[in-house]
């Protein structure tokens, strides 16, 4: 399963962009309908809002991808 390191700008991303920013969907259109459509697991449990805010130290999975979001440094 392919990990990615993701480093957040501000205090948190919200999970359809977060999807857009690290090339997982083509855009937040589609990054919201892959969320909706139950593909995205965080921390270990379906995430059906679109715009959850994820932060620092969460890990979010979509099929064999894994992305760990960190602090900004």
């Amino acid at each position: 399963m392919p990990d990615i390191d993701f480093e957040l700008r501000g205090e948190h991303v919200e999970l359809h962009a977060l999807l857009k920013l690290v090339g997982a969907a083509d855009s937040g259109g589609q990054g919201k309908a892959l969320v909706a459509a139950g593909h995205v697991v965080v921390d270990g449990q379906a995430e059906t809002r679109k715009a959850a805010k994820i932060r620092a130290g969460q890990v979010v999975a979509i099929d064999d991808l894994r992305i760990h979001v960190k602090a900004p440094a």
